[in-house]
């Protein structure tokens, strides 16, 4: 079976999740765009490649497939897991990558744009970013999760979520919030219970760590110097008890001799392992 063989039988599987048999003339034309060697991945240099003679027209069909058709993004995402996960081998182990993505973007009319940190640029820029969980194993790594993170700006401004199409249902969640309710929704559906691996942005936040071992998973994450710890052997006090106002206490209690301490604080406090000459 040749490429173009095997590029047609995965784009049939695709279109069984899109519903309506007219919108699989649009998939099959997006998916032809993207898999060309164009300098910039938008409808219009796609149709203007994929159908010369027809550029307009065909942009136009492609711009609302896109923006308009009714169509799931989670099952064309599941369908595009079905296909290729399958041929993934996990036998020695598989991890979960939680990490986001910038895109950066011109104008603040695209959902989600703001300026913020764009990893693809390496600064703070205008992009929008999601929220992604990758199943990875020795061979690589695949997308199961993406969400697009929602600034609080935008998800306060009501007359510029209208414009954009933007769900009433759609909230503000930090990325952290968004990674956790992916992540749980994965292991309802079944997921296998791996190893978590995240950089700093997440690993700072110490109720992303507990509630990843609330769910009964290791993780392996990123953290700066300046995040507090209880050293090994020192057991916090519980929280104070709750007085029935607001919301119950959760932090382990302080005292003048019992204190948490940094990690550069616990790291340089540890004797340094010797090395046999």
């Amino acid at each position: 079976m040749n490429t173009a063989e095997r590029f047609d039988l995965y784009l049939d599987h695709l279109s069984k999740g899109l519903g309506h048999a007219d919108r699989h003339a649009g998939l099959r034309g997006y998916c032809t765009g993207l898999m060309l060697p164009l300098s910039r991945k938008s409808v219009e240099p796609m149709a203007a490649r994929v159908d010369p003679m027809h550029a307009s027209a065909r942009h136009q069909a492609l711009h609302h497939f896109v923006a308009k058709a009714e169509w799931s993004h989670e099952e064309m995402l599941r369908r595009v897991c079905q296909w290729v996960i399958p041929k993934m081998d996990c036998s020695q182990g598989g991890w979960w990558i939680i990490d986001d993505t910038g895109f950066p973007k011109k104008g603040r009319h695209s959902v989600g744009v703001a300026r913020q940190y764009c990893g693809m640029l390496g600064k703070q820029d205008n992009c929008q970013v999601a929220v992604s969980i990758s199943l990875a194993s020795t061979q690589g790594s695949l997308p199961v999760a993406w969400q697009l993170y929602l600034p609080e700006d935008w998800a306060a401004d009501t007359e510029r979520r209208a414009k954009a199409g933007v769900p009433d249902e759609v909230r503000f969640a930090t990325k952290t919030q968004i990674a956790l309710e992916r992540l749980r929704t994965l292991l309802a559906e079944g997921a296998p219970r791996h190893c978590v691996l995240a950089d700093a942005g997440y690993g700072v936040d110490n109720a992303f760590r507990q509630a990843l071992s609330d769910m009964g998973l290791l993780y392996a994450v990123g953290v700066t110097s300046a995040v507090v710890v209880w050293p090994p052997g020192v057991k916090p006090l519980p929280p104070e008890p709750y007085s029935g106002m607001g919301r119950p206490p959760v932090m382990p209690r302080r005292t003048p001799a019992l204190q948490p301490m940094s990690v550069r604080a616990l790291a340089m406090s540890r004797k340094r392992a010797v090395i046999p000459s």
